[in-house]
């Protein structure tokens, strides 16, 4: 079956939240393993109609990042999930957020991101057709 229980896969929405200017991706730490590095992702939920919005929600949860969905990157399906990619250009960062007591985060380099997210392959898989990834 493979959708954990479900009927169908759940829809999770990703944000990257980027840096352009500064060539920087932010990443957080999983709140289940504080050593495993992620990107802001989470189910969409009815109440935030469009899929982008749940990305935007997501980010500020769990990463305290506001800023604008500027571009769709992919859809990603496994057994049990479908994982949806956006950009997030980041203004602002709150200093106290949601799940502040629950996470680190930390800018850095796209090297450095894939490096941190490749344990969870949908993740660098996103990143990877994310604009701040080198071209190929």
């Amino acid at each position: 079956m493979g959708t954990k229980g479900r009927d169908v896969p759940r829809v999770v929405c990703c944000a990257i939240p980027i840096a352009s200017a500064a060539g920087k991706v932010l990443v957080i730490t999983s709140r289940k393993r504080q050593d495993l590095w992620v990107l802001p992702k989470g189910g969409w939920e009815s109440t935030d109609g469009v899929l982008e919005a749940a990305a935007s929600r997501e980010a500020l949860e769990e990463a305290g990042v506001r800023g604008k969905i500027t571009r769709y990157v992919t859809t990603i399906k496994s057994p049990s999930t479908t994982y949806h990619f956006y950009e997030m250009e980041v203004t602002s960062l709150d200093k106290d957020w949601l799940e502040s007591r629950e996470r680190r985060r930390e800018w850095v380099d796209y090297a450095e991101a894939l490096r941190r997210i490749a344990w969870k392959n949908e993740l660098a898989q996103g990143l990877m057709l994310s604009s701040i990834a080198p071209p190929r």
